[in-house]
């Protein structure tokens, strides 16, 4: 048993090195901060990435710089993270595919959605939004089941291998029991040309990509997979509304770090993200890619990568997705 002397030296310790932890936090941060991007540049992920970078920037008074690490369906720059030194000094702007659908897809990804990250902020969430070329006879989600079940196996769906649309797909399938043929793209850009061409029949993705074409006629929008209707396509009912109420699916984009990192660094990130998401600046940004700031707790943050991540490996099991 430890002497009351023993005991007391141990506590002045403990409390020295707290003393020491809290005042190099409160000092963070003293050089330029790296924040990985595990998509290439230019698409939707990277742009919001920069604008939080920006916003990070200014906040702490710090260079922020955005690399991006694209590959393996994310899994390249996500785990370069997740093995970095928790210090605050690199960040993932991480979304629903690279923390949630990603790791349930890949067996070697490297990295756990929930044990490898101290979650920071949630960023944004959108909706995904069911559009079908016009060729296709069906103005309502009960018609194109029944179109697909009378056309089994006939119907072609495409997107980018191991993306949420990717996913989408499989639920759909697996709450429709439908027979839709998946056919595999490097990105959303070749899916939805090949789907104006009446290659493909239909598509659940982003409105951001698919909102100019169903504008202009060139889709037909059946549905849109949030749980309350969008403010760009209100006429556009929710799968819940179809038929379908466990059809529930957003796009939503935040930032982690890796594990460890120290909880009062984790704060102060926090706090300026969600300052930033507050600005009729960051708001107005961010509605260009039809989604909403998602303000909140990194505690919150936590509790919702962990019940992405056990829903879309759960749907991902039942539907058989896999991805060579």
């Amino acid at each position: 048993m430890l002497s009351k002397r023993m005991l007391l030296c141990a506590l002045a310790c403990a409390a020295v090195f707290l003393a020491a932890a809290e005042a190099k936090s409160q000092s963070y941060p003293t050089k330029p901060i790296r924040m990985i991007v595990p998509f290439p540049p230019g698409g939707p992920i990277d742009v919001m990435g920069r604008l939080v970078g920006d916003r990070l920037s200014q906040g702490l008074g710090q260079t922020v710089v955005i690399e991006n690490r694209p590959g393996a369906g994310a899994v390249i720059g996500s785990k370069a993270v997740a093995s970095a030194e928790p210090d605050g000094y690199t960040l993932l702007f991480g979304s629903s595919g690279s923390l949630a659908v990603t790791p349930a897809l890949y067996k070697n990804a490297g990295y756990d959605p929930v044990k490898s990250f101290a979650p920071v902020a949630a960023v944004s969430v959108g909706p995904l939004v069911l559009a079908v070329n016009p060729s296709v006879p069906a103005k309502t989600v009960a018609e194109l089941v029944a179109h697909a079940k009378a056309n089994a196996g006939k119907l072609n769906y495409g997107s980018g291998l191991g993306t949420p649309p990717h996913i989408a797909w499989g639920l759909f399938k697996l709450l429709t029991k439908t027979d839709v043929l998946y056919v595999p793209y490097k990105g959303a850009a070749p899916a939805i040309t090949d789907l104006l061409a009446g290659q493909l029949h239909f598509i659940i993705d982003a409105p951001g990509v698919l909102l100019p074409h169903i504008q202009g006629g060139k889709l037909r929008a059946l549905a849109v997979t949030s749980p309350t209707r969008s403010a760009d396509l209100p006429g556009v009912p929710t799968m819940a509304e179809s038929g379908y109420p466990d059809f529930l699916m957003t796009f939503w984009t935040g930032v982690v770090a890796p594990a460890g990192t120290p909880q009062a660094v984790v704060e102060r990130l926090n706090k300026v993200i969600n300052d930033g998401l507050a600005s009729a600046e960051m708001k107005k940004s961010l509605a260009r890619f039809r989604v909403e700031p998602r303000p909140g707790s990194p505690k919150d943050f936590a509790a919702f990568i962990a019940s992405e991540s056990k829903k879309w490996a759960g749907v991902i099991s039942s539907a058989g997705i896999k991805v060579e």
